[in-house]
């Protein structure tokens, strides 16, 4: 790939995108113990699509299920689904619904995306790096920081996690429509 520019000025980028679950990992870090001890969930269940039209036009929706979020100690992934931070059963998706991309350079845009945790919904632009992969996919990977809290992702016991959260996606999609 050239440029984004080219990509999305060519007929055969135009159509449905969907996300490879297999090939694509999405985290969100933090740190407890008073921000000493790094903290990484992965969550394991997501699934989403994006559309492409030209020229330049961009959408689509990530949903990603609360209840699959793994820190690698059961105990600690529980407290993470209980009412004290994601209300797992009363909230069972995290969802980021994107409605536009500006290109930044050849290989970066800034995705427009409403971003919503816990029935809470706020925008966020999400700076993020395509690149191509095997096959026609694409892969789209973006980092970015939130604060947790207004999100009303809660549970701050005594102050032992941070409310600053990275938030990491590399995500391949693939041509499916």
């Amino acid at each position: 790939m050239a440029s984004l520019s080219e990509f999305f000025s060519d007929p055969a980028s135009a159509g449905t995108w969907t996300v490879l679950t297999d090939q694509s990992a999405l985290t969100a870090t933090s740190k407890s113990l008073w921000g000493v001890m790094p903290v990484k969930v992965r969550f394991t269940e997501f699934s989403g699509e994006g559309q492409v039209a030209a020229p330049q036009t961009v959408s689509g929706r990530l949903d990603i299920k609360t209840a699959s979020l793994r820190t690698g100690i059961g105990k600690r992934d529980e407290h993470l689904r209980s009412a004290d931070f994601f209300e797992a059963e009363r909230f069972p998706d995290i969802s980021v619904v994107v409605s536009g991309a500006d290109a930044v350079d050849v290989d970066t845009v800034v995705l427009r995306a409403q971003v919503t945790v816990k029935g809470t919904t706020k925008p966020m632009e999400l700076k993020t790096k395509v690149t191509p992969v095997g096959d026609g996919g694409m892969r789209l990977a973006t980092k970015a920081t939130i604060n947790r809290q207004n999100f009303g992702v809660d549970g701050n016991m005594m102050g032992m996690i941070t409310d600053n959260v990275t938030i990491s996606g590399d995500l391949v999609f693939r041509r499916t429509g």
